[in-house]
Order: C-alpha cells, then structure tokens, then sequence
C-alpha cells in the first residue's frame, strides 16, 4: 500500500494512494489520527477502514498538501556513509562501521515546503536518500529478522549546510539547521517493493540537471544490516526513521562545487516510491516575508 500524510479538501489526514487518486482514512475512522503512528501501532484495524474507502470521495492526489509521515518522531539516525563512491569523493576511508548521526525534529519539512538556506552559510548541499519507517520496535534485533520492523520506506533529502558540518569533527551542526530536512510525501509499505527496498534507482536533480544517479543496491550497509546495527546500542520504536546515506555526486565534491540556490527546485526520485519536490529559498527572504505579515 502507499499512503499520505496531508491536507486535502477532505481536511488533514492519512490518505490512502491508488495512481493519481487518494482516499482520506481519517475522515472515514478519526482513530486513524492525523499521522502514521495509528497504522504503525496497529490502533486500528485498517482493513476494516479500507473496507469503507468507497463511502468517501476520492481525491486528486496532486491537490494534496503533505505532511510529515510521522510528526514527531522519537528516533531519526542518519547514515553519513553509505555508498562506496561518496565516500570516496568526500576524502574518506571506507569504514569499517556504520557513521551515525542523528537529526532534530526541527530540521524536518515535508515534501513540497520549503528548504530554507540559512543567512550564515551558502553551502546548502543535497542529499538523495532512502528512509525506512520503524513499524516494530526492538533490542538486539537480528540482520535476518530485521525487515519484519519495517512499517515502511519513504525519500528523504538529507540537506547539508557544509561550511558547519566540517566545523567539527561531529556532523550535527551541519545537519541540523531548521527546516532543511525534506521527507515524503508518499510512504511505500515493503510488499510493493524488492526486499529492502535493494536495487531501486535514487536520483536528485534541479530542473534538467541530474546532480545524483545511483542505486540502493550500491548501499554498504542494508536497510536489514542497518536495523541490526542500530539495535545494538539503541531500542528501536515505532515511528523512528532511519536514512541510508546518499550516493555521489554530492555539491561539495563538485568542480566547481554546486550549491543549492534560492528559486531552484530540488527532487529526489527514488524508482518505486515517487519524488520528493521542495522550493529553495533564502532565510532573509523568509524572515522578510513574515515581517510584512
């Protein structure tokens, strides 16, 4: 199944995706809720929901407004390293174990806000990633179990501010600057797609350009072999989100290198899932637009 969190004529909701057209489950069972979670922790018996889909209207699912799939989700681990050829172009030896981090819910937007290049810095850098869902919780969970934890996958762009990022040998400043985080819109529950999500095609792109092509089967560590690994020091729960890490072709290994622009549109395609879409803009501009409000 795919699914959606956001705004349609039918109000806020987690719709139900078939082609073009979207079913608003909230409004048919308000225990749905107004995010993911109530389908992640099984609080409702979604075939009982689906079985009275046809009572409501279908909508245009270009006419939705996304949300964030999960709103506040307790856990969201980053791989930094994840693809062979983007180490590489970043100066770094392969390791030997995953590099982690995580980022705030604060730096998160859904697909179609706005990505927000901060005043301080103009090296706004993208990153095409896959983002697995955590549907069962866990310790110590092992690589052969790993999958049945899946809720879902989803596109996540890990946006990078990286003059920051290499102020420290820690990652976390350059990573987590306020709204530069794009995930969604559409959430892909593991039965529509290749087991662990393995050799789908990822792309970013600005217009014409293609900036990132790759595929997931490139990725060092599997979404399988991530879950395992996390596990090992942290208790998985439902609801947390986990990026696999970005294939190369990444701004800051560019020559000259590419920056994300105020006015460009940022995608990211990931085959099977959709695209992630976001506008680029500059915070001043931001900042002037609410004060005039």
């Amino acid at each position: 199944m795919r699914f959606l969190v956001g705004t349609g004529v039918s109000g806020q909701g987690v719709f139900l995706v078939e082609g073009e057209w979207a079913w608003n489950l909230t409004a048919i069972d308000g225990n749905v809720g107004t995010d993911l979670m109530a389908l992640i922790e099984g609080r409702v018996e979604l075939k009982d929901v689906l079985a009275r889909k046809d009572s409501t209207d279908a909508e245009p699912v270009a006419s939705l407004t996304p949300g964030l799939p999960v709103e506040r989700p307790g856990k969201i681990i980053c791989l930094g390293l994840n693809y062979v050829d983007h180490i590489k172009e970043g100066g770094y030896a392969v390791p030997s174990y995953p590099a982690l981090f995580m980022r705030c819910t604060t730096s998160m937007i859904p697909a179609g806000a706005q990505m927000i290049r901060p005043s301080c810095s103009d090296q706004l850098d993208y990153e095409a990633e896959l983002m697995t869902i955590i549907g069962k919780g866990g310790k110590h969970i092992s690589e052969q179990d790993a999958l049945d934890h899946v809720f879902g996958y989803t596109i996540f762009n890990d946006g990078s501010v990286r003059e920051y990022q290499r102020k420290t040998h820690q990652w976390t400043p350059g990573k987590n600057f306020d709204a530069t985080g794009p995930v969604g819109p559409v959430i892909v529950t593991p039965d529509e797609l290749p087991e662990g999500a393995d050799g789908l095609k990822i792309e970013s792109r600005v217009g014409s350009e293609i900036l990132q092509s790759a595929t997931t089967s490139d990725m060092l560590w599997s979404v399988a072999r991530t879950i395992s690994t996390i596990s090992e020091f942290a208790t998985l729960e439902a609801g947390d989100m986990l990026a696999m890490g970005t294939p190369p072709g990444v701004g800051h290994a560019k020559t000259p290198q590419r920056w994300l622009k105020p006015g460009e549109i940022v995608e990211v395609e990931i085959e099977g899932i959709g695209i992630c879409a976001n506008p680029v803009v500059a915070e001043e501009d931001v900042a002037a637009t609410e004060a005039a409000e």
